[in-house]
């Protein structure tokens, strides 16, 4: 009796296993298949239409850009079948008339239907704006430009990653609760407990409710920056790539209150080039593996087709701000012209890259009294720091970066008045301190420039900007 119970649970289990990996995704069939293989196939319907023996369905699955057609047969097919429906599907591949991959499928099975006329936001066939796409952000994925942009972002994601571990660099987790606002400006969001009764029942020896979980007021990251710093002095080149959070009134195409910053920080460098060299190299890079993988999803995205990266081969443009700020005195056909207290805008930004060749450039050595209080002097003008912005086409800044200061008596001097807790910072340079810089990339400003997408609420997967923060 117990081998029959035996032989049963086996064969149920080799059963299981060859219909698992059985199972094809779409950019497996249309790459590793040929006519008359045998596979199945889930996903969902993208469209369909009916004939008088056979039903044509273009299914979508999220591996690929690309769709899967699929033939089955009236008399087989679902009678609830629609676009937006979920299915599995089992059937063989064979070639269309036009040499194309498709499937003459056997049997659909239906796992989630879907009624348009019940209230499904897309219908087939038709083109919706950005804006009116953004109002579902639950049906986002399922969209054709946006599924590319995910698929776009992972491998960006992940090519950050290979990259910077193939260069040397440690990944260190910074946190996103955090003391300190690194760039002083106040733009902080402060967390406190949802939790009254915990809160005050914490407070008795706090100064205030604020202070009373953590002792300290506590904030969302604005960057991790100082924390990468305390790590480079033990590791030499360490990054991270994680949410950060801005708490400012914007709801430009360029701003959002959640995002994401690949950052990294090198100890024992003094000269901005040895900042200016790296970036330039990781953004090259990172760009050429993304387009290995995604050329496709990148030319869904721009919409034209065509993918042009020539600036890949060229060196990167480099000015002084001083330089900027002459070739912007000389050009005054902006809307709001250019006077030097206002410092260099945005309107200002792309015409720099535009007068530079459409390249991105370098814009190094800024004026002190606008960059933060970390930022060391230029050694031959210290009213100057040795800061950095890296200006593309399309989105203007999206790399800033600085040598920091690392002499402890100039460092004091700058400190702001109400920097508290920052001792831990004084005693990097006290105790082995030693030369350092680092930069932050924004993550979706970097895939504004790689797609084309000119929103960025439209490059994350779900958006935070005041007054939104849906689901």
């Amino acid at each position: 009796m117990l081998p029959n119970v035996i032989n049963k649970i086996q064969n149920a289990l080799l059963k299981n296993y060859k219909r698992n990996t059985s199972s094809y995704t779409i950019n497996t069939i249309l790459q590793n298949t040929k006519a008359g293989d045998k596979i199945n196939l889930k996903g969902w319907i993208k469209s369909l239409r009916k004939q008088k023996e056979n039903i044509f369905i273009d299914i979508s699955d999220g591996s690929t850009s690309e769709k899967l057609q699929i033939i089955i047969a009236q008399n087989v097919a679902p009678k609830n079948i629609s676009t937006g429906a979920s299915i599995s599907t089992s059937g063989v591949i064979q070639l269309s008339p036009k040499g194309q991959k498709e499937l003459n499928a056997e049997e659909i099975t239906i796992h989630g239907d879907c009624v348009v006329s019940d209230g499904y936001p897309f219908a087939p066939r038709k083109q919706y704006t950005p804006e009116y796409i953004r109002q579902h952000l639950h049906f986002r994925p399922r969209t054709n430009k946006f599924s590319s942009l995910l698929r776009i972002r992972s491998n960006a994601h992940i090519s950050f990653h290979n990259y910077l571990t193939s260069q040397g660099y440690i990944n260190v987790q910074t946190p996103i609760l955090t003391s300190n606002d690194c760039e002083g400006a106040g733009e902080v969001f402060r967390v406190l407990p949802e939790n009254q009764a915990l809160v005050k029942s914490m407070a008795k020896e706090a100064q205030s409710l604020d202070e009373a979980f953590f002792d300290t007021k506590t904030f969302l990251t604005v960057s991790g920056q100082l924390h990468l710093e305390a790590a480079a002095h033990g590791l030499s080149k360490v990054y991270t790539l994680g949410p950060t959070f801005r708490a400012e009134n914007s709801r430009s195409r360029l701003h959002l209150a959640e995002f994401y910053m690949l950052e990294a920080e090198i100890a024992f460098i003094d000269r901005i080039e040895d900042l200016m060299s790296p970036i330039e190299k990781l953004i090259k890079n990172v760009t050429k593996m993304v387009l290995d993988t995604n050329e496709n999803d990148i030319s869904v995205c721009r919409n034209d087709g065509t993918v042009n990266f020539a600036w890949l081969e060229k060196d990167f443009a480099v000015m002084t701000y001083a330089e900027a700020e002459n070739v912007l005195k000389n050009h005054q056909e902006f809307e709001n012209g250019f006077r030097t207290e206002n410092g260099i805008t945005k309107e200002h930004e792309f015409f720099l890259v535009k007068h530079c060749g459409n390249i991105p450039v370098f814009v190094i050595n800024w004026p002190k009294d606008i960059k933060p209080f970390y930022m060391r002097e230029c050694p031959n003008d210290t009213s100057m720091v040795a800061a950095l912005d890296l200006l593309v086409p399309e989105v203007g800044e999206i790399v800033g970066g600085s040598l920091r200061e690392n002499d402890l008596n100039k460092l004091k001097e700058k400190l702001p008045k109400d920097s508290n807790g920052l001792d831990w910072y004084m005693d990097l340079r006290k105790f082995g301190g030693v030369p350092t810089g680092g930069y932050g990339l924004g993550f979706e400003r970097y895939l504004l420039f790689l797609t084309g997408i000119s929103n960025i609420k439209d490059v994350i997967p779900f958006p935070r900007w005041p007054h939104n923060c849906n689901m």
